[in-house]
This record gives C-alpha cells, structure tokens and sequence, in this order.
C-alpha cells in the first residue's frame, strides 16, 4: 500500500478521483443549462388550440341558433294570427293498469 491517503488522483494509474462513490471528470466549475421539456411546447399550443377550438364552437352553435329563430319568427308571422296572451299549463297523465 501507498502512504496518499484514499481518493487521491494517482497519475501512474491514471484514474479520476473519487469522492463520496462519484468520480470527479473535470477540476473547473461550468454553468449547467436550464433542460427544456421536449413536450411543453407542445403542450401550450395544444392548450391554445383547444380553447380556440371551444370558442369557435361555442359562437358557430349560437349563430346556427339565432338563424333558426330568425326563420321560425318569419313564418309565424305570416301563418298565424298576433298573439294576444299566452297561458302555459302543467299536465300530468297518470296511466292506471287493471284493479286487483
């Protein structure tokens, strides 16, 4: 055995020091850069496309609907007469089977 104490960079043997179970490559300190997500891009514009894609539904469906209202209140105009009040009733229908 040799008298350097363990861990030492032998340059006869040509191995990295080791501390702590890590080799230690490179004796200077060097900035690391941030990693990026390969999918979080991604992700945003998918986000993006789908609420666009809510919306444009959303006002598609209300203007196909007005459109439809529009030709329904054309019509009742010229078919029916002015309505002059309107009553609204609740019916309830019971069907009854055969007595025991």
């Amino acid at each position: 055995m040799s008298d350097e104490p363990a861990g030492v960079f032998d340059q006869d043997r040509h191995e990295p020091e080791v501390l702590d179970a890590l080799p230690v490559l490179v004796d200077e300190p060097r900035v690391l850069e941030r990693r990026r997500v390969p999918g979080a891009p991604a992700t945003v514009q998918t986000v993006a496309v789908v609420g666009v894609s809510v919306v444009a539904g959303a006002a598609a469906a209300t203007l196909v609907r007005r459109r439809r209202l529009r030709r329904l209140d054309r019509r009742r105009r010229h078919v029916l007469a002015p309505v002059l009040a309107s009553r609204s009733f609740l019916v309830d229908v019971h069907m009854l089977g055969e007595r025991k």
